[in-house]
């Protein structure tokens, strides 16, 4: 564990300042706590910007390449099911037949 984790654990009160493992709270005093935490719909949709501006977002190249893709497979895939299965009952009804 690094220090880091250690200082996000006291943080959040897992653990002690010497890094023990802090005591149980009630039932009581967790919901208390995150009351105390909440935030209004003004700062959590602040924050959902803020995250959204540090998305890696794809180039428009990128998203036409990529929906080619995904459009080509999903017609293969969909040719290669129905033909199998056009070829299966076929097969079965032939089987049956005589």
């Amino acid at each position: 564990m690094n220090r880091e984790q250690k200082r996000m654990m006291q943080r959040q009160g897992q653990v002690g300042a010497d890094g023990t493992p802090a005591p149980r709270r009630t039932s009581t005093q967790d919901v208390q706590r995150r009351r105390r935490q909440r935030t209004g719909p003004g700062q959590f949709f602040r924050e959902i910007r803020e995250e959204m501006r540090q998305v890696s977002w794809p180039t428009r190249p990128e998203v036409i390449n990529y929906t080619l893709i995904v459009f080509f497979v999903l017609v293969f895939m969909t040719s290669l099911i129905f033909g199998l299965g056009y070829g299966f009952s076929k097969f079965v009804t032939f089987l049956f037949q005589k």
